[in-house]
């Protein structure tokens, strides 16, 4: 396959501009390591944005970044951790799960709108995202939002932007809100509870006045660091908290009275605390290696565990939890059993997402939950409006 890595976006809106005049189709992606996220993509070529790099702006003050969308995540993140501030939104790494290498890209994070365990209070990746530039698939330049939240119709374009994984144009410049980082962390651990009692504690937890700012139940075997540790595990349910050593003291020990009362609590210091809550953003318990069919299936929090024991009376699966339950990361054995899953979402509500299968699987099975028929003529108009020669990921997304 021909590759271009442009270093302008200039360079990138002539090479759009050339194959949308050919109708040729091109893979658009950041810098590949969520290569196989999405529908498999029939094209010759690809343009990835991973030479388009470098801070452009960053006022500490205003808590605001602008970067270039190949500017790797690391890089972002160490910048930001010299004056003491965060990606609000805590993105996974899936080079691991998705068995990819190379560098993450704040491009690529927002395009596929990457949102980890902080989520649940600080909102998903493009709530985070003020502006963006991009080249659509006229090869046009287009700049929409900017460095502070006024510009109404340039936002609603880069919410489009935020998660189109590639297919309405090419991400060469994100601006973006953070956050100041907490001055240290703990982690609540209730030990040994089923899926149902663990969804009733994470709800209540997360209704107290103690800012929750992860929740996740990792079932018997799951939790790297968890509950009694490796030697002898059983099933985790985390609660994080975050902030200053006095209020973070404070806080758990309120959340652990309440806790207690769903059975045995513990405590784990900031460096456990920090390993935990990275497994469960980057997925590890199923970084296996393998093409294993893996789903990320969102439904509301209390019906997570129902929708899991409904689907294990017909499909051997394995799974955890995050986002309060409303987040469910499920692993099938053998077929991905896509028809089985979607079906029971249908009474349970939600949606699923195929991230990563065999090559077969995912020839057969769309990634993403097919839309009505309302929602599909929309998303073709947007393409159509973005891309009308259909050459940016075309089909990636259904």
């Amino acid at each position: 396959m021909k590759s271009f890595a442009p270093k302008t976006e200039e360079e990138a809106s002539a090479i759009i501009a050339a194959h949308a005049a050919r109708r040729e189709p091109l893979v658009i992606r950041g810098n590949g390591t969520r290569n196989g996220y999405g529908n498999p993509v029939a094209a010759e070529a690809r343009l990835q944005s991973s030479e388009l790099a470098g801070i452009v702006a960053y006022t500490p003050h205003e808590m605001v970044m602008t970067a270039r969308a190949g500017t790797p995540v690391a890089v972002v993140e160490e910048v930001l951790a010299a004056k003491n501030q965060m990606l609000a939104f805590e993105p996974a790494d899936h080079r691991a799960l998705m068995g990819t290498i190379g560098q993450p890209t704040i491009g690529g994070v927002f395009a596929a709108n990457v949102s980890g365990p902080r989520r649940i209070v600080a909102g998903a990746a493009r709530d985070s995202l003020l502006g963006a530039r991009f080249v659509n698939g006229k090869g046009q330049i287009v700049r929409a939002g900017g460095r502070v939240m006024k510009n109404v119709t340039g936002l609603d374009v880069t919410k489009l932007v935020a998660g189109s994984h590639g297919t309405l144009g090419l991400l060469t410049e994100v601006t973006f809100r953070v956050l100041p980082r907490p001055v240290t962390e703990t982690t609540v651990l209730i030990c040994g509870l089923e899926g149902p009692a663990a969804t009733s504690a994470m709800a209540e937890a997360m209704a107290l006045s103690v800012e929750v700012s992860g929740a996740a139940h990792l079932p018997l075997g799951r939790a790297g660091g968890g509950c009694n540790g490796e030697a002898n595990p059983v099933a985790t349910t985390a609660l994080r908290l975050e902030g200053t050593a006095s209020s973070v003291e404070e806080r758990a020990v309120k959340l652990l009275r309440a806790m207690s009362a769903f059975g045995p609590a513990e405590r784990l210091d900031p460096d456990r605390s920090v390993t935990l809550w990275r497994t469960v953003r980057d997925i590890s318990p199923f970084c296996d290696g393998s093409t294993r069919a893996l789903w990320r299936v969102s439904v509301a929090p209390n019906s997570g565990h129902r929708l899991v024991a409904a689907l294990r009376e017909t499909v051997n699966v394995d799974a955890f939890y995050d986002w309060q339950g409303g987040l469910i990361w499920l692993r099938t054995e053998g077929d991905p059993h896509a028809d089985v899953l979607r079906g029971h979402l249908k009474a349970f509500g939600g949606h699923a997402t195929l991230l990563r299968a065999s090559a077969e699987a995912r020839r057969a099975v769309p990634s993403f939950e097919p839309s009505s028929d309302g929602v599909s003529m929309l998303s073709r108009k947007i393409k159509e409006s973005f891309d009308p020669a259909g050459i940016l990921n075309p089909g990636k997304m259904g």
